[in-house]
């Protein structure tokens, strides 16, 4: 149970790792006048997402769900179906940035830097409340 446990942390590391600098780079992108400059956070963007994040995420949920059910950690807990509702809102908003990462690569954008700063910090406030409830189980 260990190697997964340690699995899983990695991998939730990982992917929060492109949950924050993804929007980081939509703020910059947002910014950006210069078609050069575009061009390369498009790149950037793309392979952050696809390369990082998402296999992070899938990766992460697949050793959180195995130390659910294969385990039993944390079944039928207040705290565990709280904190499945916050990685509920992870995947949403992970799937929104996908949303915004196609509206940058066909030149679509319509929300301003200061928008997306905003936006950067909505995963700050769910890996707050993730660890909380992992670690204190308050409920």
């Amino acid at each position: 149970m260990l190697w997964v446990k340690a699995l899983h942390i990695i991998f939730t590391v990982t992917w929060f790792a492109g949950l924050f600098y993804l929007p980081r780079l939509f703020v910059y992108h947002a910014m950006s006048a210069d078609r050069e400059g575009i061009e390369r956070f498009k790149v950037m963007e793309r392979k952050l997402f696809f390369g990082i994040m998402t296999p992070g995420g899938v990766l992460a949920t697949v050793f959180g769900v195995w130390l659910w059910l294969g385990y039993g950690v944390g079944a039928g807990t207040g705290w565990m179906a709280a904190k499945l509702v916050v990685v509920l809102l992870l995947v949403g908003y992970h799937l929104w940035c996908l949303k915004l990462l196609r509206d940058f690569a066909r030149d679509r954008n319509r929300k301003s830097h200061v928008w997306y700063r905003w936006f950067n910090e909505v995963p700050t406030v769910l890996l707050f409340a993730g660890v909380i409830l992992v670690v204190l189980k308050p409920f």
